[in-house]
């Protein structure tokens, strides 16, 4: 479970989650907000997920009166964001009430900021942002450029090819079938996506941690699998998890808000269960695959099954994948 508190803390988190489900007051908790609230309760807080039923609202004031430690009030507050968005729209009500309770734990983290500027119907600004969070959150992308074109450091190799680099790649899969290496060449090949340094390819310092995380996660590339591998990412990788990845995933999958030409736009690909599971399998991972000391060539060689014990990834029940 990610957050481990008593259940003092967790009965005001839980309370506050239904909470902003009620913001509006009058049409009771919709069905997604029930299920979500169940299987965080469950998945996130360790607890029955029948208990998300016999858990009263929490005022911002009496969140606060828990006494979470600063790092579980940062998390609290994330789970309340994600909270105002299951219902497939930004709600501004929801939206404020989210602010209300960050304002009481004291938390200001930058996607506040984006929820906020989105709930204002600036949304084109809070997607230009979106996309220059996530980009700056992959450490080894050469974000130079990126507010006057926010697509051209995702495709270096348009007007500067890497053969070299592309032949690299493609010899991974000559590797044995069992390890990292082999199951990478067969991940780009078997969805036709074009390695770095190819024209078609994406950069390199994005695309290999991005799609490393596929390959390790079981998660496939499908629009719920997109959605699940980016908060996995979010919760392995600490730089700006919400702002880079959760709520870049959730707008395009799950509102239908169309970020830039290489994310796709969809609706209502959110799934409580498994999203919170991949937050939990990512905030489970004791090695930082996006983080700019990992060596990805180094791993190549490994066996694929023995990578993921080595990093703690948690197995997961085939039902649970996307």
């Amino acid at each position: 479970m990610i957050l481990r508190v008593a259940r003092p803390q967790s009965d005001a988190i839980l309370g506050a989650m239904r909470a902003i489900a009620l913001a509006h007051g009058d049409d009771g908790v919709a069905p997604i907000d029930r299920q979500t609230i169940a299987a965080c309760a469950q998945i996130v807080l360790g607890r029955d997920p029948g208990d998300a039923d016999t858990i009263t609202p929490r005022e911002p004031q009496q969140l606060a009166d828990a006494l979470l430690s600063h790092d579980d009030a940062q998390q609290a507050v994330r789970l309340l964001a994600v909270m105002s968005l299951v219902g497939g729209r930004i709600d501004a009500e929801k939206t404020a009430l989210v602010q209300q309770f960050a304002d009481a734990l004291g938390s200001d983290e930058d996607y506040l900021r984006i929820l906020a500027e989105t709930a204002a119907g600036e949304v084109a600004q809070a997607a230009a942002c979106i996309v220059r969070k996530n980009a700056e959150s992959f450490p080894q992308l050469e974000t130079a450029g990126i507010d006057s074109d926010a697509i051209a450091p995702f495709l270096p190799y348009r007007d500067a090819p890497d053969a070299a680099l592309e032949a690299r790649y493609a010899a991974l899969g000559q590797l044995p079938p069992n390890t990292f290496g082999h199951a990478f060449h067969e991940h780009f090949v078997s969805h036709g996506f074009a390695f770095p340094g190819n024209p078609g390819g994406l950069a390199e310092g994005f695309t290999t941690p991005h799609d490393s995380s596929h390959v390790l996660s079981g998660y496939s590339t499908s629009q719920l699998g997109e959605l699940c591998v980016s908060t996995f990412i979010g919760a392995m990788h600490p730089d700006h998890p919400m702002a880079a990845e959760v709520l870049p995933v959730l707008f395009s999958w799950h509102l239908g808000i169309h970020l830039n030409d290489i994310a796709g736009a969809a609706t209502g690909y959110f799934e409580p269960r498994r999203f919170w599971t991949a937050w939990d399998r990512g905030a489970a991972m004791s090695t930082d695959i996006v983080a700019a000391e990992w060596d990805f060539w180094g791993a190549t060689e490994v066996d694929l099954e023995e990578l993921r014990a080595a990093y703690d990834l948690p197995p997961v029940a085939q039902e649970l994948l996307a």
